[in-house]
């Protein structure tokens, strides 16, 4: 059994931003096929019923739950492919797939959509994510999963604050997917490597350790003992994106959550190491679409009476 180290874990999950998090009903009668879109995220939860994938899921973890003692047993290489209610799917795209009902099937079904700084989630997980039993695992994210969703959204109109509500709750089950399948031994051998090269590892960890730490790449590359222009290389081909870019993606991450916490533009702006609030203004709106001030005022947290 692979165990997860805690705080690395934390790290992960700390960095899903939903964008957008909308929720449907489906009611599949047996035969039926739910086609999965190939360029999104998707999460399902199995309400009621029996699913198989198509293409078939292969082999990989399964876990076990007994709902009466909650004692789990996990079978490193047993077969997934049959989900039945309790369990939860996650896709994260890049294949062609659809789940078929093997009788009436009722299943929610969220589409997501990633903050550009929550790109890297797609670079730690794989290409998808089963977590049977996930009822007995998570029971209040289960919960919250099968009462989302309308069955008929058109006969329920939209309400004040809806969208904003319904992303913090698939946050919710995201990241209590995501806990469910690393947290039990579902994770392969040194999960959660970004790059799976601990040389580059080193790196990204020093870049979120120190946001706000002028990193240039000579820098970057003395941390991870390598020339200029191999370290530079290998980071784009095994990160996907340049280590400028990069750095910008972790420090607007990090002032998203320090702006929701209250702290001032000026603040954030000089921790996170920019000349000056216009330019620290202008890379945030670039990834957000919103000004600093706007940022905070929609998303800051309410202050307990």
């Amino acid at each position: 059994m692979v165990t997860v180290d805690a705080d690395a874990l934390s790290q992960v999950l700390s960095t899903v931003d939903l964008r957008l998090g909308v929720a449907r009903r489906l009611s599949l009668p047996t035969g039926a096929l739910l086609p999965i879109p190939s360029d999104a995220i998707t999460l399902v939860y199995v309400a009621a019923g029996n699913v198989h994938g198509q293409p078939p899921l292969s082999d990989g973890c399964r876990l076990d739950v007994d709902p009466g003692s909650r004692r789990l047993t996990i079978e490193p290489q047993g077969r997934r492919d049959r989900l039945v209610a309790g369990d939860a799917f996650l896709l994260l795209g890049g294949s062609p797939f659809a789940l078929q009902a093997e009788d009436d099937a009722s299943l929610m079904v969220m589409d997501l959509e990633l903050a550009d700084a929550a790109s890297t989630l797609r670079a730690v997980l794989p290409e998808f994510i089963t977590v049977t039993g996930f009822d007995a695992l998570e029971p209040a994210a289960a919960a919250l999963a099968e009462n989302m969703g309308l069955v008929d959204p058109a006969t329920c109109p939209v309400r004040q604050g809806d969208p904003v509500i319904c992303r913090m709750m698939a946050t919710t089950v995201l990241l209590s997917v995501i806990r469910a399948w690393a947290a039990n031994g579902c994770a392969p051998q040194g999960w959660p490597s970004l790059a799976n090269d601990p040389f580059l590892d080193r790196v990204v960890d020093a870049i979120h350790e120190e946001p706000g730490r002028d990193w240039t790449v000579e820098r970057l590359a003395g941390v991870s003992a390598m020339s200029r222009s191999t370290f530079a290389e290998r980071f784009r081909n095994a990160i996907g994106r340049s280590p400028a870019d990069y750095v910008t993606e972790v420090r607007i991450d990090a002032a998203k959550r320090m702006l929701e916490a209250g702290r001032a533009v000026s603040e954030v702006s000089r921790e996170l190491g920019y000349a000056s609030d216009e330019g620290f203004s202008r890379a945030f709106r670039r990834r957000t679409g919103m000004t600093p001030s706007s940022w905070r005022m929609a998303n800051r947290a309410p202050v307990p009476a």
